[in-house]
């Protein structure tokens, strides 16, 4: 049974404050985390809003080390925990991580030591919590404080959902314990989720520290693609010293400009999911011991890196929303220097997010139009489903990227499940039309697109999958064939997509199409919710006030203003890094910003 509640008196602010001078060297507290360890250390439930280098990190560790028992902390990443446990081994603090990448053995020894009060502090996946035998083990151990990094990911109105974090509030409930909520990224929305998911009982609200005096804030008109490569070498040639982050969106784009930055004569690296996981710690080494000057990412570097010197980081295109945005740029100037945060933007930006917006929350037309299509193709079993096909026999009403949010929404309906995923034939879809291909194809491509013309007829149009051995009459050898399709794919003349998997989809009931039991109300206002904050991100970019007094109204701080010292709007023209760069202008702005800067006055500022 769980071990009793301590009898020691309580430790006081000052006893936190010499911990915090013994194991971290600082003489005292800053910004709101006074107010957040007082809270913790009291037994008062405490959520967090502090901005990346904001020291968010003290705020549950300094109590851990002065309260009796153990604290658990639930972090996203496995970088983040390894290198905050590192970090506290390094100060004498008794820390471990429990995580995918150990074995059951390891994992044992570790929750040995949890339960034989060897450790002060438990990092922990959110995952782990979706085993009973594991959240069973919790309740054997002295646990005084539970502390929930990156707290926004158990709300869905947040830009990073991660549905285990959805078990954090059970775990609350049956440690009864204090709970600590971190995250640098919450809106009045989401904090008042993450209360009511968490559960917490009139939390001590720490709202301070996002105004970063040392970081100034600019935003560069890029309307188009060479426009925006120009202005990033620019930047890039500017900054002497120190080192850069560059943001792009995609993985393609993150190539595409370290090659650039590397043909210029600067060295740059590529760090997204698609590198290998050795090759991007080899590349993160190398960028935090200053070996590569400028690294190039997608949102997928930066959590729990604190490298203090990067004196600038771009964003080659306007993220998604302001939460991702502030995060990221926080990057800059940890160690509080100054730094600069420059936002390249084109009003265009905004259609690709509302393409992926509308992907993840399609409209009910299509998910009707695939449930339809999906009802004569599974039966009374499981049955394989390609999405391409799928998609094509909505007939326009759905596309193949829309399908796995279409199977989750029916998914979370308890309409279908997904039972498992098998492999499947390349996919194939004809751009070039055989009888007119465009000037100077070899006359072997011609055949080979007349070749799939007539083995897969209407379907040639639509995308299907076909076997590699289709071709042999044309192209001997497998292998040989797949190269001869990727080629003809870069060439324009098909899409071809070598590895393919179907879907093995078992149907849970009968349904009319426009009768599914599906909450389409929820799924609208997520769809309108995530469309206001790509909204509120292109509102910054286009305001002629304060940057940073925006920034800080947007998250709630109290300490927002009309002026500061540290954005181009405020400083002037004088102020602006690259002399001929210009900001983005609002006049031209159409009549649906004009109403997310009403959205915005209303509900944000």
């Amino acid at each position: 049974m769980k071990r009793g509640e301590p009898t020691e008196p309580r430790p006081t602010l000052d006893d936190a404050r010499a911990a915090l001078t013994r194991y971290f060297g600082y003489p005292d507290f800053r910004g709101g985390q006074t107010d957040a360890i007082r809270g913790a250390i009291e037994g008062r439930d405490v959520l967090v809003l502090m901005p990346t280098g904001g020291g968010k990190s003290l705020c549950f560790q300094v109590p851990a080390i002065v309260l009796p028992g153990l604290t658990l902390v639930i972090s996203p990443l496995i970088s983040l925990m390894l290198d905050q446990v590192e970090a506290l081994e390094r100060r004498g603090i008794a820390a471990a991580f429990i995580n995918s990448s150990l074995n059951a053995q390891e994992v044992a020894a570790r929750m040995q030591a949890a339960e034989a009060g060897s450790l002060k502090l438990l990092y922990v996946a959110p995952e782990r919590l979706d085993s009973q035998g594991f959240r069973e083990r919790l309740d054997m151990l002295a646990i005084r404080l539970l502390a929930v990094d990156e707290a926004h990911c158990i709300s869905q109105w947040g830009y990073d959902f991660r549905p285990s974090y959805l078990r954090v509030g059970g775990v609350r409930e049956s440690l009864n314990c204090p709970v600590i909520a971190l995250t640098a990224t919450a809106t009045p929305d989401v904090r008042r989720d993450i209360v009511r998911r968490l559960r917490l009982r009139d939390p001590v609200l720490v709202t301070k520290g996002f105004n970063r005096t040392n970081l100034s804030w600019h935003v560069m008109a890029a309307p188009t693609e060479p426009e925006r490569q120009r202005l990033m070498l620019a930047l890039l040639r500017r900054q002497r010293t120190g080192s850069i982050v560059v943001y792009a969106s995609t993985r393609r784009s993150v190539d595409a400009t370290a090659d650039r930055i590397n043909r210029a004569s600067m060295r740059a690296a590529a760090y997204h999911a698609g590198v290998a996981p050795a090759e991007r710690e080899r590349l993160q080494n190398a960028f935090m011991e200053g070996r590569t000057p400028i690294i190039v990412a997608t949102n997928a570097f930066g959590m729990g890196v604190d490298k203090p010197d990067v004196r600038l980081v771009v964003h080659v295109a306007m993220p998604s929303n302001l939460e991702g945005y502030y995060q990221e740029a926080g990057r800059a100037g940890r160690d509080g220097n100054a730094a600069d945060c420059v936002l390249l933007h084109a009003y265009g930006d905004r259609f690709t997010h509302e393409f992926f917006i509308t992907q993840t929350y399609p409209p009910r037309h299509a998910v009707e139009a695939a449930y339809a299509a999906l009802a004569t193709r599974v039966g009374a079993g499981p049955a394989p489903i390609d999405a391409e096909a799928l998609a094509g026999a909505t007939k326009g009403e759905c596309n193949a990227k829309q399908v796995e949010s279409v199977l989750r929404i029916l998914g979370d309906a308890g309409i279908v499940r997904v039972v498992g995923r098998e492999a499947a034939d390349p996919w194939i879809r004809l751009v070039a039309l055989p009888d007119r291909p465009p000037a100077g194809v070899p006359a072997e491509d011609v055949a080979i697109l007349r070749a799939l013309a007539d083995r897969l007829g209407r379907r040639a149009w639509r995308g299907a999958n076909i076997p590699l051995n289709a071709l042999r009459p044309l192209v001997p050898q497998p292998d040989l064939a797949a190269a001869t399709l990727a080629a003809m794919h870069e060439a324009g003349l098909l899409e071809f997509r070598p590895r393919s998997e179907r879907m093995i989809i078992e149907r849970l009931g009968d349904w009319p199409p426009a009768g599914l039991p599906i909450d389409w109300t929820t799924i609208d206002a997520r769809r309108a919710r995530e469309l206001r904050r790509v909204d509120a991100m292109q509102a910054y970019a286009y305001t002629r006030g304060c940057r940073r007094g925006f920034v800080l109204r947007y998250f709630g701080d109290p300490d927002a203003m009309d002026r500061c010292t540290g954005c181009d709007n405020c400083l002037g023209p004088k102020a602006h890094l690259l002399r001929d760069a210009t900001p983005p202008r609002g006049p031209n702005l159409n009549q649906r910003f004009q109403k997310a800067a009403s959205y915005l006055k209303s509900r944000l500022l």
